[in-house]
């Protein structure tokens, strides 16, 4: 496996010598962003380390689901449970999967009963113009759980909409190995200043055999859009959608030998954007609401456990240009999110935030950002989160800094599972009275941009936490609460671990090359060195220990007329665990390589398709007992008008 990872990279470093360039490619440090402080700035400007996947990545990548297409993203760890979007934890920089927000258009998604749930975006593809990923700490800009980086999702609907008239329609179906038959439709239309999309899309699969059950998933949503330009500049944008997840949940989150476990999440989603821009002044009024159903069965036979959850989001931003040098933003953002639930109890949470953000050119090559927030917390009332970034840009080389503060409160399940019920055997134990997680935060890095070809981004950063929560394994003797546990239990308690300090470096590297009309090349890649510590006999904890100690992923895309090769891979090394009472392992380290070749058969841009995940059918798990499939062989065709 290394040595086809290294024939591989080879393969790149070909390329890059033997291939001439006929028309260079904007740069990814060209490219202008809005996820490093709210503001308009070129991803050089920021001072942070942002990845910029656009559509057309978007398209051509073998991924099946977002989780998917994260997995391949340098820097991003996913830790999936089940395939094509049943289950995945995101990390970034070795935080917890708890310790990244995911937005969508500026509105805050991350679920209130878990993060487990945070990579269920209710999205088509299709309606996706990029997604930028900004690595480190970003609490000072978007508020709590910003800790370990922001996944910004930004829709076609949300962005300028273009005049005149036009219409697009796709469809697509795909069948595979294991029962697969996935089936998607979107259609959008521009009517001078007006956008309308609908898209639909749903994968379902029988799924591997596993122990007294298979590893099925049947994932459905649908989502409604609507954008218009109003001549006073004035933008408007609505969303709805509606998201159902059915899937096997087996030693999802448990390692008992007698887990059989399914899971029903639903959710649905609306959203309200209107926003001005000028030439000197940009307001944004953003609303977002999201209501979630969990329905868990640990086996058949049993009661499930029963949770529902609601978030409601309010932000208003306000960006002046106080001159040529100099903007500012101000804003507010408040967020309440609830649970009813039978395993959990009933409880409400509010918090609100207000925040400040001066950007300063100091030269032409020099901006300078300052970050404050004043957050209030029904959990640890009052607390200030400060961020400063500075870059400096001369010709192809930048030079970046950032250091701020993070906080994160203990969502529901930390707090209170396996609360409610009236007797627990065994499991993982919530605990009310969790303390709020909180970092300091660091980084520096140097970038060059050698050519359209490659881009190379260079960053050392650290984190230094207190009080970061995760499960615990306790004795019945050391639990807090006893009413509802049996003496001779085997339990792990949601605790405060009294620090944790992480420290790594990642190198990414992007570029493309346009050779000719018909053909170009894009590609990217990344690798990060973690290592995370805490005090000497602190007692191991969950997650914490899960997290890559290297990992290494990247694509690469190569378009020739009609036909295009997408190839993505990932090596990951992690600490071994094993469950012995299921006879499951994680292995120290596993390499995975996924393809996909489209070729388009008509003027009306049919295409065919060919997909093979888990090229070299690796056996591995990302949790102990979640087995992961071997190879996984789909085509199809679809038609884009």
């Amino acid at each position: 496996m290394i040595l086809f990872s290294f024939r591989f990279s080879w393969l790149i470093f070909l390329l890059f010598f033997v291939i001439q360039p006929v028309q260079s490619q904007e740069s990814i440090l060209d490219t202008v962003v809005v996820t490093g402080s709210l503001q308009r700035q070129l991803v050089k400007e920021t001072g942070r380390n942002i990845i910029i996947i656009n559509k057309s990545d978007i398209e051509r990548l073998p991924a099946n689901s977002f989780d998917e297409l994260l997995k391949y993203i340098p820097g991003v760890e996913v830790q999936q449970r089940g395939p094509q979007g049943a289950q995945s934890d995101i990390s970034i920089r070795g935080g917890t999967f708890q310790q990244v927000l995911v937005v969508i258009d500026g509105v805050r998604l991350n679920d209130p009963i878990t993060g487990h749930f945070n990579s269920y975006v209710p999205i088509h593809p299709k309606e996706i113009e990029r997604i930028e990923v900004l690595k480190g700490s970003a609490a000072a800009v978007f508020g709590p759980d910003a800790v370990g980086g922001v996944i910004h999702v930004i829709t076609k609907s949300n962005a300028e909409i273009a005049k005149g008239n036009t219409s697009y329609i796709h469809g697509k179906v795909v069948a595979g190995s294991y029962g697969l038959f996935n089936r998607s439709a979107f259609a959008s239309i521009v009517r001078n200043r007006s956008y309308f999309s609908l898209g639909y899309q749903k994968q379902a699969a029988t799924g591997v055999q596993g122990r007294g059950t298979t590893g099925f998933f049947e994932n459905e949503n649908t989502v409604l859009s609507i954008g218009h330009d109003f001549k006073n500049k004035w933008h408007l944008m609505l969303r709805a959608a509606i998201d159902n997840r059915y899937f096997n949940a087996q030693n999802f989150y448990t390692t008992f030998l007698s887990d059989t476990a399914n899971e029903r999440v639903n959710s649905t989603w609306q959203q309200l954007h209107l926003s001005k821009k000028s030439e000197i002044s940009n307001i944004d009024v953003l609303v977002g609401t999201k209501q979630l159903s969990d329905v868990y069965y640990f086996r058949p036979s049993t009661s499930p456990n029963k949770n529902k959850s609601n978030l409601a989001t309010f932000q208003f931003n306000h960006t002046y240009l106080l001159s040529e040098k100099s903007s500012w933003t101000n804003g507010i953002q408040v967020f309440n999110k609830s649970i009813r639930s039978n395993d959990r109890g009933n409880h409400e949470h509010l918090h609100a935030g207000v925040f400040s953000i001066m950007t300063h050119r100091l030269s032409s090559k020099v901006v300078l950002t300052e970050s404050i927030r004043g957050d209030w917390d029904e959990s640890y009332k009052w607390v200030m989160v400060p961020q400063i970034n500075f870059s400096w840009s001369p010709s192809k080389l930048t030079v970046r800094a950032s250091g701020g503060k993070s906080i994160r409160d203990a969502d529901f399940t930390e707090r209170y599972n396996n609360y409610n019920k009236t007797l627990v055997t065994a499991g993982s134990i919530g605990n009310p009275d969790l303390r709020a997680e909180k970092a300091w935060n660091w980084e520096g890095g140097i970038d060059y941009n050698f050519s359209s070809f490659l881009q190379v981004r260079t960053t050392y950063f650290q984190r230094d936490q207190q009080n970061l929560i995760d499960w615990i394994s306790t004795p019945y003797s050391s639990m807090p609460r006893k009413v509802n546990l049996s003496s001779t239990g085997t339990y792990g308690l949601a605790s405060n671990l009294s620090s944790v300090n992480t420290r790594g470096f990642e190198i990414d590297f992007t570029g493309g090359k346009k050779v000719s009309e018909k053909i170009d090349i894009r590609w990217m890649s990344g690798m990060v060195w973690l290592n995370s510590k805490t005090p000497a006999g602190a007692l191991p904890s969950f997650y914490l220990s899960s997290h890559a100690k290297f990992i290494w992923n990247g694509s690469v895309q190569i378009n020739l007329n009609k036909t295009s090769l997408s190839i993505s891979s990932l090596y990951k090394e992690r600490n071994e665990q094993k469950a012995s009472n299921i006879n499951a392992t994680i292995t120290p380290n596993y390499f995975l390589l996924n393809a996909k070749l489209e070729q388009q058969i008509t003027r009306k841009k049919v295409k065919l398709f060919f997909q093979i995940d888990n090229l070299l059918d690796v056996a591995y798990a990302d949790l102990l007992g979640a087995t992961m499939p071997g190879r996984w062989v789909s085509g199809g065709i679809s038609l884009t008008y």
